[in-house]
């Protein structure tokens, strides 16, 4: 790169490489910060379901997967405790799919690749000097611990269980969710194109359960899924480890700033999970993630020809439109896992007799929909 960065991004992940793609592709020059891995990578079980709004944004930056690792959700069948249920349609809605459930591996794979081949982006070893610093390093952030950033933290009883599963059989493109009276969720996501008979799971469980279940025989294992699934898909076989972390609902107490003096005294701005984290049962703390930097990249885009990418008005601008969709967003996920949790009489009857009230309002469905898909 001749001429020096204007933006610095910390953090290669998902939401780092996908601004930096999106910086490019309006001229600013990017230096991504990707140090050399340490031995080989392990295998990553993860799948992630992205919404309409992030898969325009993907694929205008050509970062999009192919059809075997991007799988059209046409369905989504919620299960309540006893016996609510709440079932949307693709049709009904208007659209094509009310979302994807995308391989992680090969997400990353296409970003790369993008990013190898955008002459605007110089990927480096170590942070450089920017008008701008972005933060995408996930959750466990070392920068933004260094910088002193409060990052308040609300932890669940719980911990997700992540691993791929084949079921007997086919899924029929529909992600299917169920809600028990712990609080617990398990999910089987779509996998492997529309007829596929692949599924990912997302079980989110209490605490206490979670070493046991990880450490489990398979055929016990396969089976306390098929149990808690009403054996929705048949017989199901492990295709992969079993992993698990703590559930967290998080927000950093500031989303920019400027660097100390001797860091280069530039701006910095968080994005991600660097900034904030919910609660997995809706699916999107990556859309979120990605969200952030499609209006940073907004911001940017708009600013007047003689603001720097580090002026202090724009970046609050950022942070003001970000932190109240996050808001919102964590405000939903919350009310339903501690709804959920709740077993004294009548909150059981309530919210299944309110999934089956709300599964009979077309309109209300929706707009839900319409939010959850980022269309709204």
């Amino acid at each position: 790169m001749a001429l020096p960065p204007e933006v610095c991004i910390r953090g290669a992940g998902i939401v780092g490489h996908t601004l930096a793609l999106l910086l490019a592709r309006e001229r600013v020059r990017v230096a991504l910060v990707a140090p050399p891995r340490e031995g080989p990578r392990p295998e990553d079980v993860r799948a992630y379901a992205l919404n309409a709004r992030s898969q325009r944004l993907l694929e205008s930056l050509r970062a999009w997967p192919d059809a075997d690792h991007a799988t059209a959700v046409r369905e989504m069948l919620v299960h309540g405790d006893d016996g609510g249920r709440v079932h949307f349609e693709a049709g009904q809605q208007a659209v094509d799919a009310l979302a994807w459930i995308v391989d992680v591996p090969a997400l990353e794979a296409r970003l790369a690749e993008a990013v190898r081949f955008s002459p605007q982006v110089d990927v480096v070893a170590e942070p450089v000097k920017a008008a701008l610093t972005v933060i995408c390093e996930g959750k466990a952030s070392a920068t933004r611990e260094a910088l002193g950033v409060a990052y308040d933290v609300t932890r669940y009883p719980q911990q997700a269980i992540a691993t791929r599963l084949r079921a007997e059989l086919p899924h029929g493109a529909v992600a299917r969710q169920w809600f028990n009276d712990r609080g617990e969720v398990l999910a089987l996501l779509p996998l492997g194109g529309e007829a596929g008979h692949e599924v990912a799971l997302v079980w989110s469980v209490e605490q206490f359960r979670t070493s046991g279940l990880v450490a489990q025989d398979e055929a016990a294992f396969c089976d306390g899924v098929r149990a808690a699934c009403a054996d929705a898909l048949g017989a199901l076989t492990l295709t992969s480890p079993r992993v698990a972390w703590p559930l967290q609902r998080a927000t950093a107490e500031r989303w920019v700033g400027r660097l100390p003096v001797d860091q280069g005294g530039g701006a910095w701005a968080l994005a991600g999970d660097a900034a904030h984290t919910v609660h997995p049962l809706a699916g999107q703390g990556l859309n979120l993630g990605l969200a952030d930097v499609a209006e940073l990249a907004r911001v940017l885009k708009e600013r007047d020809y003689w603001r720097s990418a580090g002026d202090a008005r724009l970046l609050r601008r950022y942070e003001r439109a970000r932190r109240a969709d996050v808001l919102a967003m964590g405000l939903a996920t919350d009310g339903l896992q501690q709804l959920f949790s709740q077993t004294a009489q009548p909150l059981p009857q309530l919210r299944n007799w309110g999934m089956r009230g709300f599964d009979r309002l077309p309109l209300v469905k929706r707009w839900v929909a319409r939010q959850a898909m980022g269309l709204a």
